[in-house]
């Protein structure tokens, strides 16, 4: 069984046996610490438990009052086979600091399921129970997995909380889309056990396949301006391309992220470089292409601008308007034709023949490797994928974006 997916290469053979010779001779268990909060997906919670044992972790369960008002503590306590911590002050012995202690060795917290109220609490510093008292204490990693009504988890509030918490460094692990304890269908299920557990895993036991290299990144949309309040662009969010970003860095990387003008969160370790048009993009990816060993070229350029840009603001006037439009230079076709010891990979955007357009593309282009997708996940949490290299070799994913962007770079490096 563990040898099934290493089987292609000798070479991959033998790097996945030492790293299993490794962990034989370093056989203490990862330790992480679950949250579960008072949600009605807190019962999934333990599935969740049970499958991090099952993959050898020290499970540590902390819940909040409300939590236990949906599943009883025992539940946890067999399961992990630790107590499980719901009040500061009901445990007889004070000799230690209990919130503090029980982080100690900690890889990781995963909040799951993490509430509307939790999160803002988190985000707004409050720490007035266990949980939140220990998130407040712990210095490393810590994933929320959000359970909420579709309105609960749209509304702007909750909006603003999570890109606070972004910011600070605390990871999302998207929610599914499907029905919800209420009736109704949206976002807001928390998401699959597993998928949320293979999150967890991968972040915390990633191979450095980049290390010592240098990536650059692009992501998010460009704008081309008519005056200097209009401009023509694109609904590009920049997720895919801030979660390559990120996932290059963790795979050991030196990354570069240039961002069109899309608003990005910063990622803690990434260089990130702003340019708005399509130009200033040009400009500062060929700044950095030499000494470069990975260009991952994934913003959404425009490939037209309006041939004049109004100094002041254009005047409307009767009558209907006609802009000329000339051509961008197609950054991702000038990397290909200047490429010399640089792997390139290009993203395509279509709407019907996929693969078609995606082999064009990858040969025109000069490209080592191309992601396919379509259009109708612009702007999502998800996506959906095809992978072609230049030797043939195709592969599909989809799923939540940072979760594929580790899939497209094992797939590319492993």
């Amino acid at each position: 069984m563990f040898f099934n997916k290493y089987n292609k290469t000798e070479a991959s053979f033998l790097k996945y046996v030492s790293l299993i010779i490794i962990k034989i001779f370093t056989s203490e268990k990862m330790k992480i610490i679950i949250g579960v909060t008072g949600s009605i997906a807190a019962y999934k919670a333990a599935n969740l438990v049970s499958l991090f044992k099952k993959k050898d972790y020290d499970v540590h369960v902390v819940m909040t009052k409300s939590a236990t008002k949906f599943i009883n503590p025992i539940t946890f306590e067999v399961l992990s086979q630790n107590k499980v911590f719901v009040d500061m002050f009901k445990d007889d012995d004070h000799t230690k600091v209990e919130h503090i202690n029980l982080t100690k060795g900690a890889s990781a917290m995963l909040i799951a399921p993490a509430s509307f109220n939790v999160i803002g609490k988190v985000a707004n510093g409050i720490a007035d129970d266990m949980l939140t008292t220990m998130v407040s204490a712990y210095p490393g990693k810590v994933f929320f997995a959000p359970a909420m009504n579709t309105n609960m988890y749209e509304n702007p509030i909750f909006e603003k909380n999570k890109k606070t918490l972004e910011k600070f460094g605390y990871q999302f692990i998207t929610p599914a889309e499907g029905l919800l304890a209420c009736g109704d269908v949206g976002n807001g299920k928390l998401q699959d056990e597993n998928l949320i557990l293979a999150t967890i895993d991968n972040s915390l036991n990633i191979p450095k396949l980049l290390n010592g290299k240098k990536v650059l990144v692009t992501a998010g949309a460009t704008r081309e301006y008519i005056d200097p309040i209009r401009f023509i662009t694109n609904t590009s969010s920049g997720k895919m391309g801030s979660s390559l970003a990120s996932a290059a860095q963790q795979l050991g990387a030196e990354v570069t992220l240039i961002t069109g003008a899309t608003p990005l969160p910063p990622i803690e370790g990434v260089k990130m470089i702003t340019s708005h048009t399509s130009e200033d993009m040009k400009n500062a990816v060929l700044d950095y292409y030499d000494d470069t060993d990975v260009v991952i070229m994934s913003a959404a350029v425009g490939d037209y601008r309006p041939k004049v840009k109004h100094q002041g603001k254009m005047k409307k006037q009767d009558g209907n308007l006609s802009l000329e439009l000339e051509r961008t230079t197609d950054i991702l076709k000038l990397l290909g034709e200047k490429k010399k010891h640089q792997m390139l990979i290009g993203f395509a955007a279509e709407s019907d023949n996929l693969v078609q357009y995606g082999k064009e593309k990858l040969k025109k282009k000069n490209l080592d490797y191309i992601v396919i997708n379509d259009i109708s996940n612009f702007a999502s949490e998800t996506n959906s994928v095809i992978l072609l290299s230049k030797s043939g070799t195709s592969w599909e994913y989809d799923g939540p974006k940072p979760t594929l962007a580790f899939r497209i770079l094992e797939s590319i490096f492993e």
